[in-house]
């Protein structure tokens, strides 16, 4: 994985599988044409439909760009706490990371991660410091946007909002290799271990149920995913 300076913690303890015994990983990121070009509508973005003035095409890209994807921005002053997303990202040489001051030390870092694809994350007003390395645009999330969820999204496709990328269900991907394939539920976008509801490892074929009740699937290394139930 592309790492940008420091460890991905998260993308660090992801390898580790709590099939059913306990609810410890790490984190991922998703793709914004993951599920075969249908995008994600979570975006704070104006679709009105009419013709759009100067001042209305402003105030759509003020809403689509939060913050750019390079820079140290302290919470509260430079990007207020809610949920963020950040698409189009290759290689895993997106990194961001979440932290409880500005010191730069390993302790003070809350969460982070190396991106593949899409990422979703949420900034607490608790936090100090967000952190962000190469990474796409990162635009706010309205949490009462609705999509067009899709049936099928990409392997390396990082993080999809479930109900609005992608439809809950039964989703298959077959053909992985070396273990290199990791899935992940979560209840969040927050990225701590205790955001993590199931996840797995997989060589071969990888079968999951993605509940409504869950709020996002992560998924990397993947073979395309495609809904079975």
């Amino acid at each position: 994985m592309g790492m940008k300076g420091k460890i991905a913690l998260g993308a660090v303890v992801g390898i580790v599988v709590i099939g059913a015994v306990s609810a410890n990983a790490g984190s991922g990121g998703d793709s914004d044409s993951g599920s075969g070009g249908q995008g994600s509508s979570a975006s704070a973005e104006r679709k009105d439909g009419g013709e759009r003035g100067d001042e209305d095409t402003a105030e759509v890209a003020e809403k689509r760009t939060a913050f750019a994807g390079d820079g140290d921005f302290q919470v509260g002053t430079d990007v207020k706490p809610g949920t963020y997303r950040t698409t189009g990202n290759t290689d895993g040489m997106c990194y961001w990371e979440r932290a409880k001051d500005s010191s730069g030390e390993m302790d003070s870092l809350l969460t982070n991660d190396n991106v593949t694809g899409t990422s979703y994350v949420t900034v607490k007003a608790t936090d100090k410091l967000f952190t962000s390395s190469g990474c796409k645009d990162w635009e706010a999330v309205d949490d009462k946007a609705k999509g067009s969820p899709a049936s099928a999204m990409a392997g390396e496709g990082g993080m999809f909002k479930v109900g609005v990328d992608i439809a809950p269900g039964t989703y298959k991907s077959t053909g992985n290799t070396d273990d290199s394939c990791y899935w992940e539920r979560t209840k969040d976008a927050e990225h701590g271990i205790d955001s993590i509801i199931a996840n797995n490892n997989v060589t071969g074929t990888a079968v999951v149920t993605v509940n409504a009740s869950d709020a996002y699937f992560k998924t990397t290394g993947c073979q395309d995913w495609k809904k079975s139930g």
